[in-house]
């Protein structure tokens, strides 16, 4: 005999500890179930483990979906600001780091514990090492029906927050995707996004002795750009300004950067020309950028010579290069470094307002296993919480 419940979440993350919460509070019986160990493990590394949990100037523009327009309700009714209240009640310490990033001062173990505090809170039941082995789908009362290592359930509402495919070794799979399949449902082509890209051949041998150099750069493609730092790595480039703009590069992209952000570059070279003739190019540019990095530039890509031999011609040639400069990216380091998964159920099946499925009454699609991705910093926490709410307060 299945044990009964109003709701069931698959998946212990932050959606579906959200939605869970929520629903709970609600006066819902409510029943988790993670395959993991432990839930939130991708809450408890995230931020270097002190939890970038949200950031305080998300948009809907700041998210990547083949709906741009299906963030929007969601997130106008669960906003950073409702979950920093939330944070602030449990007198959990944070700041903000850049940007209106926001992370715990102590650690990400006092989200998890918050989230959990919340459930108990809420009578919401969580069961971990608790794998399912199938979900049915039938008639009656509780027409969903998992089977579990842990016994049979049913439910007339069935959540699924399973994730996606970023970083395997915390459990990450393709079982939500699976399940979106199973009820019909179109998934939409996966890729790793906010992942370190790779460089191959000539490009990563020129690079490749330069591992651990950062510099700030704006990095740009296909009408997108970031400004912030990169990080020079023995198989590529990686650093904030490379994630952000790996999510919007796909192999084949024209990649550039601008090595002088924040200069008008040919500005700057004449008035270095002026100020300091005598000094060669690399020198010059050491000012501005790590030496190793401006030696590396003037032996490959740049003449390198005392600024004053410089014509006219010349110097507006360094500069269209070092504001133009092109990156030939080879691949990316995937889902095995990946903070995120682009991609993945269709929005145009789910309703904005309650994530419920239009094929399948009572089924609802939370957090990353949904086709709407976020930026690096916070962005991605706040669209799991803001979903998380949305089914939490439907089911």
């Amino acid at each position: 005999m299945a044990e009964a419940y109003d709701v069931i979440v698959i998946g212990g993350g932050a959606a579906g500890l959200m939605c869970a919460l929520t629903a709970g509070q609600r006066g819902r019986r409510v029943l988790v179930v993670e395959h993991a160990n432990r839930v939130g493990k991708k809450i408890l590394m995230s931020g270097g483990g002190r939890c970038n949990f949200t950031n305080t100037g998300t948009t809907p523009a700041n998210f990547l979906s083949a709906n741009p327009h299906y963030c929007k309700s969601a997130l106008a009714r669960y906003t950073p600001a409702d979950f920093i209240e939330l944070v602030e009640r449990h007198r959990i310490a944070y700041h903000e780091k850049e940007l209106g990033q926001l992370f715990c001062d102590v650690s990400s173990k006092l989200i998890v514990k918050m989230l959990l505090d919340e459930c108990a809170d809420a009578g919401v039941r969580v069961e971990t090492s608790c794998s399912v082995e199938r979900v049915l789908h039938g008639e009656g009362e509780a027409p969903f029906r998992l089977h579990t290592a842990r016994g049979a359930f049913a439910a007339p509402r069935l959540v699924i927050a399973t994730g996606a495919l970023s970083i395997p070794s915390l459990g990450a799979t393709g079982f939500g995707y699976e399940l979106a399949r199973q009820f019909g449902h179109s998934v939409l082509p996966t890729r790793a996004g906010l992942v370190p890209l790779t460089l191959s051949g000539k490009h990563q041998e020129r690079l490749a002795d330069l591992s651990g150099v950062a510099l700030p750069v704006t990095a740009r493609c296909n009408g997108r750009s970031f400004s912030n730092q990169m990080l020079i790595t023995h198989r590529g480039v990686s650093g904030p300004a490379i994630l952000q703009i790996s999510s919007y590069w796909q192999p084949g992209d024209d990649l550039r950067l601008d090595l002088l952000p924040g200069h008008e570059a040919i500005a700057w070279l004449r008035a270095q020309q002026l100020e300091r003739p005598a000094a060669e190019l690399k020198t010059v540019l050491a000012d501005a950028m790590p030496k190793r990095f401006a030696q590396r530039l003037c032996e490959l890509w740049l003449s390198n010579k005392p600024m004053k031999q410089y014509t006219a011609p010349e110097l507006k040639q360094l500069a269209a290069t070092l504001q133009d400069w092109p990156l030939t990216a080879s691949g990316t380091e995937g889902y095995r470094t990946a903070e995120v998964t682009l991609g993945g159920v269709d929005t145009d099946e789910l309703s904005s307002s309650t994530m419920e499925s239009r094929r399948v009454p009572g089924l609802h699609f939370v957090g990353e296993v949904v086709d709407v991705t976020g930026w690096l910093g916070g962005y991605n926490f706040q669209w799991a919480w803001a979903s998380g709410h949305a089914a939490g307060m439907a089911v």
